[in-house]
């Protein structure tokens, strides 16, 4: 399945209505290439009046409803819809990262088609998995930390060539 057209349409509604929410997990991985694959498609989200508000009109524009399952991660929030299984996680807590603000500021903003996505960062991807510890987080720390080390290394050999040609 190409997960694509649905992240692209979830990244417009994100932008319609103003709702600040950041890709984490390895969807967000997967967008800054690592070579991982998931069916999740998670979020992090401050949790305001106003931003549940906004939840509940995405969930109302994808015609799916908000599921609060009994989960070891505190304050989720599932926009479920039945007809063809979407599911989308909406969290205020994750594991390893103590601020909403501080994950924004070291997110990046991925293009995708015609809008854009804040994205969490490689390394604050890796910190997250390592602390929550589950077997499929642990599972592909490998592939996220050669991700980050190819990543290191390009911006390296680009900051090089610019001061070649100065």
């Amino acid at each position: 399945m190409n997960a694509a057209p649905l992240l692209i349409h979830v990244a417009q509604l994100l932008q319609r209505y103003k709702f600040d929410a950041i890709l984490i997990g390895n969807a967000a991985a997967a967008l800054q290439g690592a070579p991982v694959t998931t069916a999740d498609i998670d979020f992090l989200f401050r949790q305001t009046p106003a931003s549940l508000k906004k939840l509940k009109a995405l969930a109302r524009s994808l015609d799916a409803y908000i599921l609060r399952p009994y989960y070891p991660v505190s304050g989720l929030y599932r926009i479920a819809r039945d007809e063809d299984g979407l599911q989308l996680d909406f969290m205020t807590v994750i594991d390893g990262i103590r601020s909403f603000e501080g994950l924004r500021k070291r997110s990046k903003i991925i293009r995708i088609d015609d809008t854009e996505l804040t994205v969490a960062a490689l390394p604050d991807i890796i910190k997250s998995k390592r602390a929550a510890g589950r077997a499929r987080d642990l599972a592909v720390l490998d592939v996220l930390e050669k991700t980050l080390g190819e990543e290191s290394r390009l911006q390296k050999g680009e900051a090089g060539s610019a001061e070649e040609g100065d």
